[in-house]
C-alpha cells in the first residue's frame, strides 16, 4: 500500500515522503496514529501542493533540534547521585525517565524519554553516556556521571549467616 507520510517516522521516511508499507502496517498503526494517509490522487495533488510549506517546518525542526543539540553539548555533564551498596551496585535501575526528568531539573532542557537510548542500563556507580536522537538527522550524546549518595552496607550474607547459627 502506497501512503504519505504526515510525520517523521524512524526506519521509514520523513514528513511528506510517499512510501510502500505492508497493508497491515498501514490500517493498524499509520492510518489510526494519523501519521500517514492514503496516497490517493486528490492526496497527492494535496501532497503537491504542501510540500513547500512540509519543507519549510521540517527545516525549522531541524534548526531548533540543532540549537537543543548545541544546548546539550554545552551543558557538558549530568551528575546524578543515587543510594548503592559498599561494591558500587545500585539499589535499582537509574532510567531514561529519571534522566530526563534530572535534565529538565539541572538545566532546564527538555527532551522526550523517547528520543532517549543508553549504551548500557545504568545499574552501577560509574560514567555512562546517553545518546539522544532529536530528529532523524540530529543526534547528540550527553555523559552522566553517576556517584554514590549514601553507601548501604552490604549485609545480607552475615544475616543470613547469622540466622543459620
Amino acid at each position: 500500500m502506497q501512503v504519505i507520510l504526515r510525520k517523521d517516522v524512524q526506519n521509514l521516511g520523513e514528513a511528506g515522503d510517499i512510501v510502500n508499507v505492508k497493508d497491515g502496517y498501514a490500517r493498524n498503526f499509520l492510518l489510526p496514529q494519523a501519521v500517514a494517509e492514503i496516497a490517493t490522487e486528490g492526496a497527492l495533488k494535496n501532497r503537491e501542493q504542501n510540500l513547500a510549506r512540509i519543507k519549510a517546518k521540517q527545516e525549522k525542526l531541524h534548526q531548533e533540534a540543532l540549537e537543543l543539540a548545541k544546548k546539550i553539548e554545552e551543558f557538558g555533564k549530568l551528575e546524578l547521585a543515587a543510594k548503592a551498596g559498599e561494591s558500587g551496585k545500585l539499589f535499582g535501575t537509574i532510567t531514561t525517565k529519571k534522566l530526563t526528568e534530572e535534565l529538565q531539573a539541572k538545566s532546564g532542557i527538555e527532551v522526550d524519554r523517547k528520543n532517549v537510548s543508553l549504551n548500557a542500563p545504568i545499574n552501577k556507580v560509574g560514567e555512562y553516556t546517553m545518546l539522544i536522537k532529536l530528529t532523524s538527522k540530529v543526534k547528540c550524546e550527553l555523559a552522566i556521571v553517576v556517584t554514590a549518595s549514601e553507601v548501604v552496607k552490604e549485609t545480607v550474607a552475615e544475616e543470613v549467616e547469622a540466622v543459620e547459627e
